[in-house]
């Protein structure tokens, strides 16, 4: 059996699912080429029948990289087979990926159908996808709950189609590890024609357990497996890259390898991040915070005797800089632009300059500047935007009223306005109400902070409802008020686009 585990990066589809978390073609292009770089193998760029941005960021990602397999998500249906086969148009190696629900749940509730229909459809849709390209997959969603019986028969049917590659998704992370393990082992076992084809796993983490299935999965013989940056994805999110692809390399005794370059891990993750404004937990293995961080006196006692007392990886290993520069208000351009390169962000020029002068001020207001503050001034300055805060002032306190005066600039233009609210942040929106005069209602704000401390950045994420439309902006200062002002003019530019 091959010892190579190919790893198929779904960040820019189902990972990008997460709600607020879009990312515009530009951005996207970024991601993958990131991956390129990685050594991801196959990168599923995007379902292109879903809209006409996914359409386009197939296109414009099947250009932009060289040598991965592009892959282009469809269901059973023909003409999204023909709209998946239009966007990998200039892709160098191109896949696509089709497939339908195979649990009972799916063919009753979802389909209204049967299990031979099921069977048909499947096997047409892979007959379909095969006039087009030599590289299809075929997946069988919800394949976690589905009879392994029928299970083999729709595998065995569909790699007899022409599928190259069967995917075998725990759709909705309900496994046990042992469970899925017996899954594909009862394939390879039942499946007359399994040799002819990769099977993959597509693990989701609803319970805890999508890597732990994952792992399953390829010591049971599967060989390609589906992940994203971050374990980013619907709901729980999906199974892990960086947990994947360190576990293999920490456990050669498995007989399996990735040809993934494991310390470009941590930059591409704090991009993903920054990118798609979603915090990586302090404590999420490999790439959080914490990861390498020891604060009882007997871990750091036996670390500083020897690292791998209480460590099982290098931190350079996944490309976390240990003896990083510490940046303070006296650092220089130079420093600056290395920390961000170290974190995945390349700015020179004007873009640099701006991000320098942002990160001036912030650290005259801070003691400690983090990493994640950098991602943040690298994200706030990086763009253009229609509408941008000039000044914001408020009076607030026990015993007096809540008045905000706001300077907007829109489109080159200057607007002034003030108001009174329930509270300082209530007073500035109502002044920006009173300037743009349309209705933009906040469903949703969560205030996050990155470290600690009175004086620490504080990261607002909001979401807000106009014309019956979601959407999501974020904002950053030391300042509560001003990173929540911040994150509804963000809200402004995305609905002005």
């Amino acid at each position: 059996m091959n010892d190579k585990v190919y790893i198929f990066d779904t960040t820019l589809r189902d990972g990008e699912q997460v709600p607020g978390c879009q990312l515009n073609t530009v951005e996207k292009i970024q991601v993958a080429k990131a991956l390129e770089e990685l050594g991801v193998d196959i990168i599923e760029a995007g379902f292109p029948i879903s809209s006409p941005g996914d359409f386009n960021s197939v296109i414009e990602i099947s250009k932009a990289v060289t040598w991965p397999t592009i892959c282009a998500l469809s269901r059973a249906v023909k003409k999204d087979i023909d709209v998946a086969a239009e966007a990998l148009q200039y892709a160098k190696h191109k896949r696509i990926h089709t497939g339908i629900g195979t649990s009972d749940y799916h063919i009753k509730y979802k389909f209204d159908s049967n299990r031979e229909e099921i069977l048909q459809r499947a096997v047409e849709a892979v007959k379909y996808a095969k006039k087009y390209v030599e590289d299809v997959e075929f997946y069988a969603e919800d394949a976690g709950r589905t009879d392994n019986e029928y299970l083999a028969r729709v595998v065995e049917a569909v790699i007899k189609a022409g599928a190259t590659v069967v995917n075998i998704p725990d759709t909705t992370g309900y496994c046990l590890p042992d469970e899925y393990s017996q899954k594909i082992k009862y394939l390879f076992e039942h499946v007359d024609g399994i040799q002819n084809a990769i099977i993959s796993t597509h693990c989701h983490n609803d319970l805890g357990m999508a890597t732990a299935n994952t792992m399953a999965g390829i010591m049971a013989g599967a060989r390609q497996v589906e992940v994203t940056i971050n374990g980013i994805g619907e709901r729980a999110g999906n199974t892990s890259l960086e947990e994947v692809v360190m576990i293999l390399k920490c456990h050669k005794n498995l007989g399996v390898h990735t040809d993934i370059n494991n310390r470009k891990i941590y930059p591409l993750s704090r991009t993903v991040s920054s990118l798609m404004n979603m915090p990586v937990q302090p404590n999420k293995a490999i790439v959080g915070k914490n990861a390498f961080a020891h604060s009882s006196g007997i871990h750091q006692d036996g670390v500083l005797k020897n690292m791998s007392t209480y460590e099982i990886m290098d931190p350079q290993d996944v490309g976390l800089d240990a003896n990083s520069i510490v940046l303070t208000a006296r650092s220089g351009r130079a420093a600056l632009k290395h920390r961000l390169e170290v974190l995945g962000v390349k700015k020179s020029g004007e873009d640099l300059d701006k991000i320098y002068d942002a990160f001036l001020l912030l650290a005259d207001k801070k003691k400690e500047i983090h990493d994640d503050d950098l991602l943040l001034l690298a994200g706030a300055h990086g763009q253009d935007h229609h509408i941008k805060l000039e000044y914001l002032q408020v009076t607030s306190g026990i015993g007096v009223r809540q008045v905000a005066s706001v300077g907007l600039n829109i489109a080159g233009e200057q607007f002034e306005s003030a108001s009174t609210g329930n509270g300082p942040v209530d007073a500035a929106i109502n002044a920006i109400r009173n300037i743009i005069r349309r209705n933009v209602v906040i469903k949703e704000l969560t205030i996050q902070n990155i470290a600690g401390g009175s004086d620490d950045t504080c990261k607002v994420h909001m979401q807000v409802e106009s014309e019956g439309h979601i959407y999501y902006g974020f904002g950053t200062n030391t300042d509560i008020v001003a990173s929540s002002v911040e994150a509804y003019v963000d809200c402004l530019n995305k609905i002005q686009k």
